[in-house]
C-alpha cells in the first residue's frame, strides 16, 4: 500500500511549516530551525527548496513575495491542518510511551 503524501511528517518537514506560521523566506527558514531545536535539527538548501516546492504544490505554503532570487512563504489553511495532525499524532506517540513505560514518570 502506497503512503499517502504528506500523511506523517519527517522532522524537517515539521519544523519548515512551523517557522512559515510566520512569513519568512527560506535563508530564514534555515537560520529559525536549529534556533528553536537548540540545534538538534538542521535543514540543508537542497532540502528545504525541494520541500518548500512540495509544499507549494501540495498547497500547504503560498508564496507572498519576491524580490530578486530572495522568496517570502507563509503557511495555508491546509498546512497548518496537517501541521495540527501531525501534532496531534506525536502527542498520541508520547503517551502511548508514557503508557508502557509508566516507572518512567513524566520524563
Amino acid at each position: 500500500m502506497a503512503r499517502v503524501k504528506f500523511q506523517t511528517l519527517t522532522e524537517q518537514m515539521f519544523y519548515i511549516l512551523l517557522c512559515l506560521k510566520d512569513e519568512c523566506c527560506g535563508i530564514d527558514v534555515m537560520d529559525k530551525v536549529p534556533e528553536m531545536t537548540g540545534g538538534r535539527v538542521q535543514v540543508g538548501s537542497g532540502t528545504l527548496y525541494n520541500l518548500l516546492d512540495q509544499f507549494l504544490e501540495d498547497d500547504m505554503i503560498r508564496e507572498t513575495k519576491v524580490e530578486g532570487r530572495r522568496r517570502s512563504y507563509i503557511l495555508t489553511d491546509k498546512g497548518r491542518d496537517i501541521l495540527a495532525k501531525d501534532y496531534e499524532r506525536l502527542n498520541m506517540q508520547a503517551a502511548d510511551y508514557r503508557r508502557a513505560f509508566p516507572e518512567e514518570g513524566n520524563k
